[in-house]
């Protein structure tokens, strides 16, 4: 049974070997053609040089288009050294000069790929990069949000509990024997609200 890691090997080696496996193919179709009459036939080998030909001018002519036709101009080269390979191999009655050509456009083919998953890598870096720096920046606004709003709940407390002592303060010096407020106010004290000493203490805590 495959694993989940395994599938994703596989997925990721596909893109790898579609060279290869592109290549192969075409010297396999060539030799088949080879066996069923191609072989020497100056015809058949002239119809895949002019449609090669055609295919390599396609793909020069892309070049001139501009940045957006890379991908067409890649594709018409492949496609003309796959028809050429196609040629010799239907052509040729031996399979060295076949295979040296598959070796060539097998190397060829690796090297333009190369290119593009090497731009393919540096584009998902700078992506991942972007991506971690975004989150990055939630995060810390996230924490500065939860330290305000503890501050903010922490000075609410605070608050509660200044008034609690307060009213518990005011009820405890209105309970005191001998308790005067003029006294306090002729010896310059600032003299108490006297709605606040006849308030019930519950009444005081917010």
């Amino acid at each position: 049974m495959n694993t989940p890691a395994t599938r994703e090997q596989i997925t990721a080696l596909l893109p790898k070997a579609a060279p290869a496996i592109a290549t192969s193919t075409v010297l396999i179709l060539g030799r088949i053609w080879n066996a069923n009459g191609a072989e020497h036939s100056v015809g058949d080998a002239a119809l895949m040089t002019v449609l090669s030909g055609a295919a390599a001018a396609a793909g020069a002519l892309a070049t001139f288009a501009g940045p957006g036709a890379t991908v067409l101009a890649g594709t018409a080269f492949a496609t003309s050294g796959s028809l050429a390979l196609a040629g010799v191999a239907g052509y040729a009655d031996g399979i060295a000069l076949p295979l040296l050509l598959w070796a060539l456009a097998t190397a060829v083919a690796y090297g333009l790929a190369a290119r593009t998953w090497r731009t393919d890598r540096r584009d998902t870096l700078t992506h991942n990069r972007h991506v971690a720096v975004r989150r990055e920046e939630h995060a810390h606004v996230e924490r500065v949000e939860a330290l305000r709003a503890g501050a903010q709940i922490e000075v609410a407390r605070e608050g509660a509990a200044y008034a609690e002592a307060l009213a518990a303060a005011l009820t405890a010096r209105a309970a005191l024997p001998g308790y005067d407020p003029a006294a306090l106010t002729r010896t310059g004290l600032p003299e108490l609200p006297t709605h606040a000493l006849t308030r019930d203490p519950e009444e005081l805590t917010p």
